[in-house]
């Protein structure tokens, strides 16, 4: 939590900056990057309590840190994100990533509010309170994502409104309905309206002309959906601030480059949206997306701000983005400045070190019990033969959009099969709310898996279990074993499960430490080669198969749907 901001701190701060007091907190001979102005330059910077107090001068502090050697640049910021898809808790999201300079985390608790509702938002309030990093949360503006999908929970603009008033509340989060908002339905329309004197997030994919003028009547100002530059610069043309993301699965970082210049970087953030452990401890996290800007060549300057200022200021937090006097104490310590090489960060004026993740208060994990199915056979996954051609999910690897494609398919014995010479292989979305008996059944193309099954109860934005399999039996098998972990990642064969990662907590996360779930993580991407799938990411690609929102192609428990016509082609059962 922050200083309390009363007389007597505000007394102790201005003469610690006026250098009439020793600070709490002095770096040292440290090389200042400024992202106002571009410029470099040796200095102090003094900190008391969670906030700068002076810069360009000298000062003495209780804790000297040296700085020489070393460059400093505002904490980063990930302006969206789902703690839920790294597959961690809160805490342990905190201890993964503020130690690669995030300082501060907007997040969506979209998911866990799809499974647990209110309850899930509530969760992540908690957290929020408890984390070394400041998590700000966004209220999760569409439980359930769609029509055509069971989810575990319905939120309404009274469900919302008890959480608006609370310290680490932004604003709306990211309104995928935008089919909602140009038909103005009225459950939007109320939601909206609610939330007109504070921040509404974008998502947006698509969205052009006249369509995306009205979008953006409604007061929605940023996007993380723009794929291509040609779609971020008419989104820009139009006041709205582009957050420029690269995750585990949605990579835009190539397409979007070359817009990251002098004249709109005050316009573009960055953000994840979002990144497992295994590929923050490969990669990075936003520190990974500055060092790739600049190694193509896009200014040093434009990149640090776009990580910082330009994401403090499009979402109303003017007390950072900035190492200056005022402002909080945010400051990553870099020992490579055109690298993004990190020495330290602190965080609030806080070390980011074992000491301070230690003294994080504890957070009682929920939705332990959500997985309400009972086992499956290999027959739940028959699909009805046809006499026509097929409509078959096409995957483009790297992004979470789809093709419609539309494919050929082998019968036998009544039922239609999948087709390992096209890479056309069979995928099913299991209901595991409320024990309905809802399944979704249809084909996907490019995974190349040649046999077995992969299995997840992550499957964005409702979450039941979504399986992708060359065979019924391992499709059985998979499903059956997430189930049984109360949710989870499975990778089996027809003899049985490969490898595994339980995600107990609603079905999302891991109660394990990050690198118990970055090594699972490692097993399962394995077992997933063993059975010839290509995919770099063939877990989170899996998740994101029902995606409701994003064109074109969609499996959700009650059929295949065509997210362009807005109805389902084949029906589920």
């Amino acid at each position: 939590m922050p200083f309390k901001k009363d007389e007597a701190f505000l007394a102790r701060a201005i003469a610690t900056g006026a250098g009439e007091e020793p600070a709490d907190l002095v770096i040292k001979n440290v090389t200042l990057f400024n992202v106002m102005d571009g410029s470099s330059r040796e200095t102090d910077i003094a900190v008391t309590g969670d906030r700068i107090v002076g810069t360009y001068g000298s000062y003495e502090g209780a804790v000297t840190l040296p700085g020489a050697g070393l460059t400093a640049v505002p904490g980063f910021i990930d302006t969206h994100l789902h703690v839920e898809s790294s597959l961690v808790t809160p805490l342990e999201f905190d201890r993964c990533v503020l130690p690669h300079g995030v300082t501060t985390a907007i997040c969506d608790p979209h998911e866990i509010a799809n499974v647990l509702g209110a309850e899930g938002i509530r969760y992540f309030l908690d957290a929020s309170l408890e984390t070394v990093m400041d998590l700000r949360i966004n209220l999760s503006s569409c439980v359930p994502a769609t029509a055509f999908e069971t989810a575990g929970a319905c939120l309404e603009v009274d469900d919302l409104l008890p959480f608006r008033d609370h310290p680490n509340v932004i604003g709306l989060a990211e309104f995928m309905n935008f089919p909602g908002v140009l038909a103005r339905d009225p459950k939007v329309l109320a939601k909206l309206a609610a939330f007109q004197d504070g921040h509404i997030d974008g998502h947006a994919p698509l969205l052009s002309g006249l369509g995306l003028n009205g979008y953006l009547a409604a007061g929605i100002r940023t996007d993380h959906e723009a794929t291509t530059a040609e779609e971020a610069l008419e989104k820009l043309s139009k006041g709205m601030t582009i957050l420029m993301r690269e995750g585990s699965v949605s990579k835009d970082l190539e397409a979007l480059a070359p817009i990251l210049t002098p004249d709109v970087s005050a316009f573009i953030a960055l953000c994840t949206d979002d990144r497992n452990p295994l590929d923050i401890a490969e990669e990075g996290h936003l520190d990974s997306m500055i060092r790739r800007l600049i190694a193509k060549g896009i200014r040093p300057l434009d990149a640090y701000r776009a990580a910082s200022w330009s994401a403090a200021n499009a979402f109303g937090l003017k007390d950072r983005g900035v190492i200056a006097p005022g402002k909080r104490a945010d400051i990553v310590l870099l020992n490579d400045f055109e690298g993004c090489g990190i020495e330290q960060v602190l965080a609030g004026g806080v070390l980011a070190n074992d000491v301070a993740f230690s003294s994080r208060g504890a957070v009682a994990p929920v939705g332990l019990n959500s997985v309400r199915l009972e086992p499956v056979t290999p027959g739940t996954f028959d699909v009805p033969a046809r006499n026509s051609d097929t409509s078959v999910i096409g995957v483009l690897p790297g992004k979470i959009i789809t093709e419609h494609l539309v494919k050929r398919l082998p019968v036998s014995g009544g039922k239609t099969l999948v087709d390992l010479e096209q890479d056309v292989l069979k995928v099913a979305v299991v209901e595991r709310h409320r024990g309905l008996g809802h399944v979704g059944r249809g084909f996907v193309h490019g995974f190349g898996m040649t046999r077995g099954a992969i299995a997840s109860s992550v499957g964005h934005d409702s979450h039941n279990i979504c399986v992708v399999g060359a065979d019924d039996a391992a499709m059985a098998h998979a499903v059956n074993r997430v189930v049984a972990m109360n949710g989870g990642f499975a990778v089996a064969d027809t003899e049985g499960v490969k490898a595994e990662l339980a995600l107990p907590l609603a079905g999302l996360m891991s109660l394990e430490p990050f690198e118990t779930v970055r090594s699972d993580l490692e097993s399962l991407r394995a077992a997933a080669r063993l059975l010839g799938c290509t995919l770099e990411e063939p877990f989170l690609q899996v998740a994101f198969l029902p995606l409701p929102v994003i064109p074109h192609l969609k499996i959700t428990d009650l059929g295949v749907f065509d997210v362009d016509k807005f109805e389902l082609v084949d029906q589920g059962s």
